[in-house]
């Protein structure tokens, strides 16, 4: 692997890695970049301008981010075609910058972590206080808490949205589906797709939307689902 290369080059040249992420964000853009660095490859997925997910060999989410940073150049290339429907973060991409500028100047000068070099208050989404404590859970990628209505509750992201309007849709086609078979209201339902599993529970004000990661053990996730319900209780 060559130790002399500086800065990325790619479809925007003479700017750095992280001034593109910046671009980005400002553009609001939707799709991935992919960067490479000798042996080395890594893919950043943004959406409406935030990452939502990144992935570095066998790293995924802000470690994918921060290893990705700290190379000190290689290629990179932009994919508005290529989407994720796969979330592992859940910071403002500025708080990831500097958290990673911050990890690549101490690893420079051979300090431990500073924590009050770090800034001040990390800017996480803001969600409901049931699906943040959700997105805890192994293999759960996003949650939304959304009225009757299908609005989100405190959470006006992009992929908060989106997991609720289809867990919307799946509120209504099962309760179409428990009026003509005459099981009456659907009160849990679970959907497998190919990228992931949506896992939708009603309540008398409210739905849970879920996504889960595909080809995970589904039913410990549901009991890890449940337990927090309990301690919410």
């Amino acid at each position: 692997m060559s130790q002399n290369v500086s800065g990325f080059k790619g479809a925007v040249t003479g700017l750095s890695l992280t001034d593109v992420i910046q671009l980005k964000g400002h553009n609001k853009y939707t799709g991935a970049i992919s960067v490479e660095f000798g042996d080395s490859k890594g893919v950043i997925y943004f959406v409406d301008g935030e990452i939502i997910h990144a992935e570095q060999g066998d790293k995924s989410g802000e470690p994918a981010i921060y290893a990705i940073i700290k190379w000190p150049g290689g290629t990179f290339t932009i994919h508005p075609e290529m989407t994720s429907s796969v979330c592992t973060i859940h910071y403002r991409t500025d708080y990831l910058l500097l958290e990673a500028l911050r990890r690549l100047d101490e690893e420079n000068a051979g300090t431990t972590a500073n924590k009050s070099a770090a800034p001040s208050a990390p800017q996480r989404r803001t969600m409901s206080k049931i699906a943040a404590r959700l997105q805890e859970i192994n293999n759960v990628t996003y949650a939304v808490l959304l009225d009757k209505k299908g609005v989100p509750i405190q959470d006006s992201s992009i992929e908060a949205v989106a997991l609720a309007d289809k867990g919307l849709f799946l509120a209504k086609t099962g309760s179409s589906i428990g009026e003509l078979t005459g099981l009456g209201e659907i009160k849990a339902a679970a959907v497998h797709t190919t990228n992931y599993d949506l896992l939708l529970y009603d309540s008398k004000q409210h739905y849970l939307s879920i996504a889960v990661k595909p080809d995970c053990n589904l039913d410990s996730v549901e009991a890890e689902i449940k337990s927090v319900f309990a301690q919410a209780k």
